[in-house]
């Protein structure tokens, strides 16, 4: 890897942090996984690897982590890693260690050129580094296409140093209202369908169904821009790229800056008046209802009442 841009990717369990595919295939297929469960999380980038080195631990501890890490990745032009949770604690320490400029929120990742998304994602940015830097890549941004070859695997037995780590104490599952959309499974999207006279109470609705069935509320860029929703919930390739299991779109036309950003869902609703609108032939099942009328009857047959709602919107 002397010499080669490296991407290291956290891992835990065997799941490869959000975007840590993306993140070798930018780096040129050159990796090092950290974490637990590296023989699972390897067969995840075969085709799309060219050398991966392992290092196996159980807990996430960052700082121990960089510290240890730094040795292996000194020669190298620069590092990406995936911005994910994991990728976006991890990132800093290892800059601040190797003195190294660190760019966040990266589009795209060359050796001349990093073009990072600044302001909500509105405006895209080409930074110029001069020298070695580490940068983090948007999750689902970039794809890849994986062939058939096979990376070379080592796997590695590190003295970690003794770095002051936080202890952790318990682990509770993600909560859907608001964890990184970039990382839901479930998402209930809301566009200019909803916004009405009424519209904030449209969006506190949305978000209790959401709440309701374990989803993730996003938006389009209208809303957004509207100032209904944070930009930080904004779904399309100009926000945050998704790729939830099921995606729920109420009042949402399609434009293709928000399709765009959707990825692969397995299974799409999209509830619109229009008919032949874009994101009606996406969906694989399409509604033609007044999306506001249909949210409504959710909350209802949800149990997702006026309380709900209210403490969704801050009132309650």
């Amino acid at each position: 890897m002397r010499n080669n841009p490296i991407a290291i990717v956290p891992i835990r369990d065997g799941e490869l942090a959000s975007g840590g595919a993306e993140s070798v295939a930018e780096a040129g297929g050159h990796a090092i996984l950290i974490g637990s469960g590296g023989l699972r999380a390897v067969d995840q980038l075969r085709g799309g690897a060219v050398s991966v080195r392992v290092v196996e631990t159980d807990s996430f501890r960052p700082a121990s982590w960089a510290a240890t890490l730094v040795s292996m990745v000194a020669d190298a032009p620069y590092l990406v890693l995936p911005a994910s949770p994991d990728g976006r604690d991890l990132a800093p320490r290892i800059a601040a260690i190797l003195g190294w400029p660190l760019l966040t929120g990266a589009l795209s990742i060359s050796p001349g050129r990093v073009t990072v998304a600044r302001h909500g994602g509105l405006v895209q940015v080409d930074q110029i580094p001069i020298g070695r830097f580490v940068a983090t890549l948007q999750p689902g941004v970039r794809g890849t296409a994986p062939d058939r070859s096979e990376p070379t695997v080592e796997y590695l037995d590190p003295e970690f140093t003794d770095e002051m780590d936080a202890t952790v104490l318990e682990v509770f599952p993600p909560d859907a209202a608001t964890m990184d959309l970039a990382e839901a499974t479930r998402i209930v999207g809301g566009g200019a369908g909803l916004m009405d006279s009424d519209a904030p109470l449209r969006f506190a609705q949305l978000a209790a169904v959401g709440e309701a069935i374990g989803a993730s509320m996003g938006a389009t860029r209208v809303v957004t821009d509207a100032g209904l929703v944070p930009h930080t919930r904004q779904i399309g390739t100009t926000g945050v790229v998704v790729d939830p299991d099921v995606y729920l779109a109420f009042g949402i036309s399609g434009a293709v800056q928000h399709t765009a950003g959707l990825g692969h869902p397995s299974h799409v609703i999209s509830v619109n008046t229009d008919p032949h609108c874009p994101m009606m032939g996406f969906a694989d099942l399409a509604i033609v209802a007044d999306a506001i009328e249909t949210i409504g009857v959710l909350l209802d047959r949800l149990g997702a009442g006026v309380s709900r709602v209210e403490a969704v919107a801050g009132h309650g």
